[in-house]
């Protein structure tokens, strides 16, 4: 079974590349695979201190993953997984499509700022040539209605 990998962060492009991940699992029969990176600068304070910080992180990303796999356990019928790794967001993202031969393809939600669409999709769009597989790239404004018919 073919996955869908999709990044949890906390930007509003990511709404949308959930629901494009969930829909085109849906209608092909795949998987999402929904991974979530701590960055590791996060925890430079003393062991104790880190630890704690660690655990609420992973608190806050399962609470905020769980919206995600209701909608799509409900809505879709995929029944999504999750993955929580610490680290440089692009080296964790390359290391994770290495590690699990089922991921088929890398869902990134585009920023709608002036600025770029955001830090993770220029990073990842400089690496696409050397990955293993392709990158779907979703805008963020697409509209709910607009990502259903396309998908």
């Amino acid at each position: 079974m073919r996955k869908f990998l999709v990044v949890l962060d906390d930007s509003r492009e990511c709404l949308n590349a959930m629901r494009f991940a969930a829909l085109r699992a849906a209608h092909t029969g795949g998987g999402v695979q929904i991974l979530s990176i701590i960055p590791a600068e996060e925890f430079q304070h003393w062991i104790g201190v880190a630890d704690l910080m660690r655990a609420e992180a992973r608190e806050r990303i399962e609470a905020h993953f769980e919206v995600f796999a209701k909608w799509m356990r409900d809505k879709q019928g995929v029944d999504p997984e999750l993955v929580i790794r610490e680290g440089d967001a692009v080296t964790e993202i390359l290391a994770q499509v290495k590690a699990d031969p089922l991921i088929g393809v890398l869902v990134l939600g585009a920023g709608t700022d002036k600025s770029g669409p955001g830090p993770l999709v220029t990073q990842m769009t400089k690496s696409s040539g050397n990955l293993p597989i392709p990158i779907t790239i979703v805008p963020g404004d697409m509209s709910k209605e607009r990502l259903e018919s396309i998908t």
